[in-house]
């Protein structure tokens, strides 16, 4: 009861009188005082439940602290439920908080009790201050009844929407017990975890993962577009909301972005030179291999962002940091992470052995990364056996050629160690060093034959199973080594030992043909007192012998399988008669006795000594299954890299979402001026008919008016410009377009709750500039300057500028309206700021003069036009799919048609030539087994029931290439045969030729420099250098649409990629003395090298 006493005194109150009172009762001296803990002191609680029902709020507090206190020690309190839960509604905070979290830990256990205070718990979801409501949340979640779920659902969606992150934060948590409660609500809390993902809040992102990784965590859609965010949120987390984030992140990147590892694998792939193939198709061959991988910003932004996280002070944060670059980053990269691991060594035992474990993992495949730390692997004699196990296990793996006589003199003072087991652990590690290290493998022989005088029984036995397995890989050279461990047979007396001294003994008894007849004699009349295992050995060792030497052990073998007859093991009882009946023929004697000697005395192949690590490189490191070498409950598997990474643009959708507050709002300026149109009825109908048609006389007149418009509008806007101002100029056209649309259809309320928004437009336009520019600069690398990441900026938001233009158009009017006004994000904030007087907007119900003249100002020459035009030239030029001979008489050839959307928007249509050139009918003739990397797709076409004689047949075929030349391989089947068959897209085919005005296209351009510009000098053939010739020959090498021109020597071609839509712009500028400059410009850099490469020849030959 002292004890008892003791912690309530710390805690003030009335504890004092209380521990009197209890000194004062006569007590027992047999009974110690820690025996209190066994004993139900009913007088104490009463005392407690007397407070609790107290008036006073002090005596209530004080009850609490001390029931606290009693949970915090882990004592039993749930009888003082009931008088607890009375107070649930007291208007003390302080008793409040306590009351929560005593209920967090019994309203589980007292479900019943629990639920009669439900209506207090959903009042204090409203109470004003935010812990109360988040406690409220927390005891409403952890009653676990199904009948409330319905409560706990909207008590979530309401918390999720709460001012304060830490409700929100809650909310999270409650979402992982409402799913365990019931599965049922997966699909609405998606969409709370969805919300709760878009919270901006270091609170709340690790929470909400964790839920995510609880209830969805193969919806992977909802992380792309807060991707980003996670990411620049990550290093402000709280550590254990790091470690799930940078788990979940680690996965996520596994789906989205190429192996950075494939090039090396691919180059390996390509090391020697076909039989067939000549040196410049090999150069050729290696160019394509160096262009293959260029890393995704994104995937650089994780790897980027995680890094600082290194020099955490949480392990688990090091240790999910380096699992992330070891599964992510490149080979080159991986390595800071080996200094970071290292350190946690200094930590206490347990991270010790996890850290090691996942070290252990990584020295099998890359022993460079950790060889400088050596000397931190060293074995200290107060570390436990596991420890040194471990730092053995990766002492071996780190063994070379450099190292190992330092090593080996390390390990000689581990076998002298007291602890057994870790001294037969480095007898084993010896022996792998010397079979991985040719160079010292006698060195380490010579060493465990010393070892067998040991007087330790476990290091000789241990000595005796490592120097079988080395004698196995070269028996010839070591006839004394055997000779010698014969000699110790008396001295062993370990069963693995003896067994293994006979095994040897038996298999190369040829060797030793006088020692082994002996050995056989001696263990003959010790047969009935061996180990089973030792028996097995002896039976084998008389069968051999029988076999290679009958004369002198004839009668022992048959004593010894006579003993075996009889034997209590039936193990031991088979054997023998498997073994009489094989090797001692008679009429009973099967076909296999002749073949005995074949059976027993084959050649065995020698043992691999592997690391026990190697085999758990597939668990993800730093998981529970990797520890444990077994899948474990809820281990989610790495996904092996995409050959071809996902659209990208999935991940930019965070911009647009940030401007949806004001996108509305900028729609509506012009509300106030309806009879004031800035375009006129012509001008309207001209643009709408623009993006249906794509004749050169209406984009001339539009072009002249834009000019026109340019002028004015520079006027308006003032002298001051910015890189931002740039950007935005690109999009005003957009913005003008926005703003006649919407004049024609405002109304007058519509204006007026325009004017009362319009104080807040340019402080919104800022902040949402700002973090615009922000997030673009901060996928650049440090060294970049301002300027490259201004472009960066540019080129993102040009991207999606031009597919939603393009999608737009092909929209009916109706849908135009609201395309546009998703839009309005790409204005810059700048466009309205500046001014020649300062902008003063009232609350009235119209726009300051000021601010409508700037959006009126918005220059129309930057509307840019990019369609999808229809194909100018179609190749007539037919590929070979399968040949008569190789078909049975059915031959096919292919060519690609160039028609857009027959099949799907990101198909290329294929139209595929079937022939029947043999003299009766094939029947049945379609497509089977289509063997397609992954991403790829393909439409097959009808199957063709009958096809005649001689007779001949086109049919479409549609397949989705990725934006990648990979070959397309399936079936081409019959009714009685299958023939395999492929198709490679030339680079040229998985192009849309689109028209646009040379302004946009040197516009774009400008946008795709640097590492998205591929150029080459060619040779250009006299009879090549007019225009005419050079747009027909690449037109026809390229499906490319053509682009007007000002200057006689430079021709511009433009399309955009089938699959993802990207740009692509060729430009050829003709020089002097015959040579000209190809370039070509695209996010695709792939695509672009292989195009150069493709156009090349078209112009240099004649």
């Amino acid at each position: 009861m002292s004890g008892n006493g003791l912690s309530y005194s710390e805690q003030g109150g009335e504890a004092a009188p209380e521990l009197s009172q209890e000194a004062a009762t006569p007590t027992t001296p047999s009974i110690p005082a820690a025996f209190g803990l066994f004993c139900s002191d009913t007088k104490k609680n009463e005392d407690l439940k007397q407070m609790l029902e107290s008036s006073k709020d002090s005596a209530k507090l004080d009850a609490m602290k001390r029931i606290v206190g009693m949970i915090a020690k882990g004592k039993n309190a749930s009888e003082l439920f009931p008088a607890v839960v009375k107070n649930v509604a007291s208007k003390n905070i302080e008793i409040k908080k306590l009351v929560y979290v005593y209920l967090m830990r019994y309203a589980e256990e007292q479900q019943d009790l629990a639920l009669l205070s439900i209506s207090t718990f959903q009042r204090a979801l409203k109470d004003p201050n935010q812990l109360i409501r988040a406690s409220a949340l927390r005891v409403l979640s952890s009653i676990r009844v199904p009948i409330i779920v319905p409560i706990m659902m909207l008590a979530i969606k309401e918390a999720s929407s709460d001012l304060s992150p830490y409700v929100r934060k809650n909310a999270a948590h409650a979402i992982q017990k409402l799913y365990s409660l019931d599965p049922e609500q997966k699909e609405m809390l998606i969409e709370v975890i969805e919300k709760l993902l878009k919270d901006r809040s270091t609170l709340v992102a690790g929470s909400v993962v964790m839920a995510f990784e609880e209830v969805c965590p193969d919806r992977i859609d909802l992380i792309h577009k807060n991707y980003r965010k996670l990411c620049n949120l990550l290093v402000d987390v709280e550590e254990w909301g790091q470690v799930v984030i940078i788990h979940m992140l680690t996965r996520y990147a596994r789906t989205q972005f190429v192996s950075p590892w494939k090039v090396v694998e691919v180059v390996e792939e390509y090391s020697e030179n076909n039989f067939y193939e000549s040196d410049e198709e090999q150069k050729e061959k290696d160019q394509k291999v160096q262009d293959t991988y260029s890393m995704d910003p994104d995937h650089r932004l994780l790897l980027r962002n995680t890094k600082p996280l290194l020099q955490s002070r949480n392990a688990a944060v090091v240790m999910a940091v380096s699992q992330l670059y070891w599964h992510l980053a490149p080979k080159s990269e991986a390595g800071i992470v080996s200094k970071s691991l290292v350190r946690l060594l200094r930590s206490n035992r347990e991270v010790q052995y996890i850290v090691l474990q996942n070290i252990a993992t990584m020295s099998i495949q890359r022993k460079g990364m950790f060889e400088p730390y050596l000397k931190s692997f060293y074995v200290r004699s107060t570390d436990p056996t596991m420890i040194k196990t471990l730092k053995l296990e990766i002492l071996t793996n780190l063994a070379n050629e450099a190292n190992i006589s330092t090593l080996l003199r390390e390990f000689q003072t581990y076998v002298k160690s007291q602890d057994k087991q870790f001294a037969a652990a480095t007898i084993q590690a010896i022996g792998r060093c010397a079979t991985n290290i040719t160079e010292v493998t006698d060195t380490c022989l010579n060493g465990l034959v010393c070892l067998l005088s040991n007087r330790d029984e476990i290091v000789v036995a241990e000595s005796v199973v490592v120097i079988k397995k080395l004698l196995q890989t070269q028996p010839a050279h070591h006839g004394e080594i055997i000779k010698h461990m014969a000699k110790l047979l008396d001295n062993i007396t370990v069963p693995v030992a003896r067994a293994s001294i006979l095994w040897l003994i038996g298999e190369y008894c040829e060797r030793v043909p006088k020692i082994a007849p002996d050995v056989l004699r001696k263990t003959a009349k010790s047969f009935t007192n061996e180990d089973d295992l030792v028996k097995l050995q002896i039976l084998n060792l008389g069968a051999k012998l029988y076999l290679t030497n009958s004369v002198q052990t004839k009668l022992l073998t048959q004593y010894v399988l006579n003993l075996g007859k009889y034997d209590q093991s039936y193990d031991i009882r088979d054997r023998t008669r498997f073994i009489r009946q094989l090797i001692i023929p008679n009429e009973k004697s099967g076909a296999l006795s002749k073949y005995a000697k074949k059976i027993f005395l084959a050649q065995k192949p020698a043992p691999l000594l592997e690391s026990p690590f190697k085999g758990r490189d597939h668990f993800q490191l730093g998981t529970l299954s990797h520890t444990l070498n077994s899948q474990a409950t809820g281990y989610l598997e790495l996904s092996d890299w995409p050959e071809v990474a996902p659209d990208p643009s999935v991940r930019n959708v965070e911009i647009g979402e940030s401007a949806k507050e004001w996108t509305g709002i900028l729609g509506k300026p012009k509300k106030e001026k309806p009879t004031e149109k800035f375009y006129s009825e012509s001008e309207e109908e001209e643009d709408e008919s623009a993006g249906s048609s794509s004749s050169e006389s209406e984009t001339g007149s539009e072009s002249e008016e834009e000019d026109d418009k340019e002028e004015s509008s520079s006027n308006e806007s003032g002298g001051s410009s910015s890189p931002t101002e740039e950007s935005s100029d690109s999009e005003s056209g957009s913005k003008e377009s926005i703003a006649k649309k919407t004049s024609r259809a405002a109304n007058e309320s519509d204006s007026e709750d325009t004017g009362k928004k319009a104080k807040g437009i340019s402080k919104k336009l800022s902040t949402s500039s700002s973090s615009v520019t922000e997030s673009a600069s901060s996928e650049e690398s440090s060294s970049d300057s301002t300027s490259e990441s201004d472009s960066k900026t540019d080129s993102e938001t040009g991207k999606s500028k031009s597919t939603t233009t393009s999608k737009k158009e092909e929209k009916p009017v109706q849908d135009k309206k609201t395309a546009n006004k998703q839009d309005v994000f790409l204005l810059d904030l700048d466009d309205f700021c500046p001014v020649t007087t300062p902008v003063a907007v009232p609350t009235a119900a119209v726009l300051s003069p000021s601010l409508t003249a700037d959006l009126e100002g918005l220059s129309l020459p930057s509307l840019s036009i990019i369609d999808v035009t229809t194909q100018v030239s179609v190749p007539t030029k037919t590929h070979e799919l399968l040949h008569r001979m190789s078909g049975k008489g059915l031959a096919a050839h292919y060519y690609f048609s160039r028609q857009p959307g027959i099949f799907g928007d990101r198909m290329v249509s294929v139209q595929l030539t079937v022939t029947n050139t043999t003299d009766h009918k094939i029947e049945n003739i379609h497509i089977k087994e289509k063997k397609l990397p992954p991403g790829m797709r393909m439409h097959e076409f009808s199957p063709i029931e009958c096809l005649e004689p001689a007779g001949s047949i086109t049919v479409s075929v549609g397949i989705d290439f990725c934006d990648s030349t990979q070959i397309a391989s399936f079936q081409l089947c019959t009714k009685d045969d299958c023939f395999n068959v492929s198709i490679q897209p030339p680079a040229g085919e998985l192009l849309l030729p689109v028209t646009m005005s040379e302004k946009d296209f040197k516009k774009e351009q400008g946008m795709l420099t640097g590492m998205n510009e591929t150029s080459a000098t060619i040779a250009v053939a006299p009879q090549n250098s007019t225009r005419l010739v050079i747009i027909e020959k690449l037109v026809k090498a390229a499906n490319l649409g053509v682009v007007s021109s000002g200057q006689d020597n430079i021709y511009r071609f433009a399309a955009k990629t089938v699959h993802s839509g990207s740009l692509m712009l060729v430009t050829v500028e003709l020089k002097e003395s015959s040579t000209a400059q190809l370039v070509i410009n695209t996010e695709k850099t792939v695509i672009g090298s292989v195009l150069l490469r493709e156009l090349k020849p078209v112009l240099s030959q004649g």
